[in-house]
């Protein structure tokens, strides 16, 4: 999605920045695990596919994904993005009838990084993005049924189940954005800033030494 090529968004823990060329080889690396392939129901890619997805993702109007950086690595300015890789996380607009709902993934790839808060400063990152500048109004989520980490941590951010697939065996969960929501969204994003990426890599000594 063009609206964010050139958004990065910084928390405590993590920065969130847009999917390039360079993270391709990380990402795709990533992919190769079983254990990923079976969370995420995705199939392995060769390399070229996997840059023909990245260019996909960064120009269709329908897909809006970051890639997740530790904000502590990527605060040295001698390392480089694919070395801060954490995972990546994505909100897709996938009924052309209604833009306003959106379906919200997330995954922390890195084992090392998972049980840590970050799944869940993330996707509070990425729905307050979703609602201010995509104007989601309903998100939902489709997690296999063995991911039981995953649906734990959407049921705890006040998603509800609305139904089980048994073909696929996937859950779908959902939550409306009313009010209440989109107060307890800004509460936990308080701290987010909303960077321009280029300025940020050009920058990340000032910026985080201030």
């Amino acid at each position: 999605m063009r609206t964010n090529e050139n958004t990065l968004l910084e928390g405590h823990k993590v920065v969130l920045v847009p999917y390039n060329e360079s993270h391709v080889p990380r990402y795709h690396e990533w992919m190769k695990s079983p254990e990923l392939q079976q969370l995420t129901a995705s199939e392995p890619l060769t390399l070229e596919q996997e840059y023909d997805m990245q260019k996909s993702w960064r120009e269709d109007d329908d897909k809006c994904t970051f890639i997740i950086l530790d904000k502590q690595r990527w605060a040295d300015p001698s390392s480089r993005d694919e070395q801060c890789m954490v995972g990546d996380v994505n909100i897709f607009l996938t009924d052309p009838s209604d833009p306003s709902l959106a379906e919200l993934e997330i995954m922390i790839a890195e084992p090392s990084y998972r049980g840590k808060g970050i799944g869940k400063e993330v996707m509070n990152m990425m729905m307050c993005y979703g609602v201010n500048k995509l104007r989601v109004k309903k998100f939902e989520a489709k997690i296999g049924l063995n991911n039981e980490v995953s649906i734990a941590m959407f049921k705890k951010m006040h998603f509800q189940e609305v139904s089980v697939c048994k073909v696929f065996r996937e859950v779908t969960l959902v939550l409306t954005v009313d009010e209440s929501v989109q107060t307890r969204l800004q509460d936990d994003t308080a701290h987010m800033k909303e960077r321009d990426y280029r300025l940020a890599c050009s920058n990340r000594h000032e910026l985080f030494s201030q």
